[in-house]
């Protein structure tokens, strides 16, 4: 069986892993988290980077910091996962969810304006598969009117927006390292921001409401509970596996791009057929070939391509099932507008398998099965 993902794995995570338990600090902050977090602010040019044990984690920081209170509203796209809003359910906020754009599958930016009311806090873009949201629209949008911008770019690290990395555009950035993703610590996660004024507050937030982080800098003598905090910090075993892979992060692109651009150009002709919809990236995005999906014509067509795709020994999936048609989200959220291609468009999409360890002779089979589907 073809697994649909697999965590990457580049051959110096157990050398790294054993380096971190030697140093005699497996808790946060070690040495490994720190060179993590100098590599992505290097990389991605931001100015603040840290660790988190998940991406949902990073979220409810940046909903903290955002200083979200009971009965403010934060906009965002209803196809995502349940991370995204929780962050916020989690500060009583209200989730406005609006429709995405059919192409990208992100949140459609012309729709965001029409759903602000005077309780509106903050927007919160998905960057879904790597590929930008129209970031230059939904700034002016926020600026207009005062708000926040919160990229979740849980897929979209070492992707970019007109030369900008994604997670370091808005007020705040969160990525995700969850073993599904492009470069992995098996579950983690980062927050990113490059206002200072943050910084403070967010180490305290990260450090269990306490101003540990400026006693280890050397910065009090002693350290105290100052303010509201949680245990978000990952263990510097788990940043010691990622950052292998962070030295190794053009190599592990370069390899999801080649499977990525041998499924676009051998899969072509079916789209040429109108029989699937392949991703788009608009001009403005560089994306990280995060996933690779299709989409077929409807939901039943899906289903029979799944169970096709798993009879041949290979495992495909969907995706989200759109939030605002769980229960959670009709009781912590509501739909702005109407549901055009949120739902038709989620239940058309299939995803292929997609990891940097997938054999090129593994994609050639994946892709000539699916040439071989009669009920496109």
């Amino acid at each position: 069986m073809i697994k649909f993902n697999m965590a990457p794995c580049t051959g110096k995570e157990l050398a790294y892993m054993q380096q971190a338990m030697s140093a005699g600090k497996l808790c946060g902050d070690g040495p490994f988290t720190k060179k993590c977090a100098s590599w992505m602010c290097e990389n991605f040019n931001v100015g603040h980077c840290l660790l988190t044990t998940s991406c949902t984690h990073a979220l409810e920081m940046a909903a903290y910091l955002c200083d979200i209170q009971p009965g403010d509203e934060v906009i965002m796209p209803s196809y995502t996962f349940v991370s995204t809003a929780d962050a916020f359910v989690l500060r009583g906020a209200k989730i406005v969810f609006v429709d995405i754009r059919p192409d990208t599958m992100n949140i459609d930016e012309k729709l965001i304006e029409d759903a602000i009311t005077e309780r509106t806090k903050a927007i919160v873009p998905v960057h879904y598969a790597g590929v930008a949201c129209a970031m230059d629209e939904i700034l002016a949008i926020a600026k207009k009117h005062n708000l926040l911008v919160v990229e979740d770019a849980a897929q979209g690290v070492n992707a970019w927006y007109k030369g900008k990395a994604l997670g370091t555009i808005g007020d705040f950035g969160c990525y995700s390292f969850h073993e599904t993703k492009n470069y992995t610590m098996g579950e983690g996660g980062a927050v990113l921001f490059n206002e200072d004024k943050y910084l403070e507050r967010a180490e305290i937030l990260r450090e269990k409401g306490t101003d540990r982080s400026k006693f280890f800098r050397g910065q009090i003598d002693k350290y105290t509970w100052v303010d509201y905090g949680s245990s978000y910090l990952p263990s510097d075993m788990n940043a010691a596996y990622l950052y292998a892979q962070l030295e190794m992060a053009e190599e592990i692109n370069n390899k999801r791009m080649e499977i990525y651009n041998y499924y676009r150009e051998n899969l072509a002709p079916l789209e040429a057929q109108g029989a699937v919809d392949l991703p788009y990236v608009p001009e403005y995005a560089k994306h990280n070939a995060h996933m690779f999906y299709m989409k077929l014509k409807d939901l039943e067509t899906r289903t029979a391509f799944i169970d096709y795709m798993k009879e041949n020994d290979i495992l495909t999936v969907f995706h989200y099932i759109p939030l605002h048609s769980s229960a959670a989200g009709q009781r912590f959220g509501r739909f702005h507008g109407e549901d055009v291609y949120t739902t038709k468009e989620s239940e058309r999409l299939v995803r292929l398998p997609m990891f940097y360890n997938l054999e090129m002779e593994q994609v050639r089979y994946i892709t000539d099965t699916i040439l071989k589907f009669q009920a496109f």
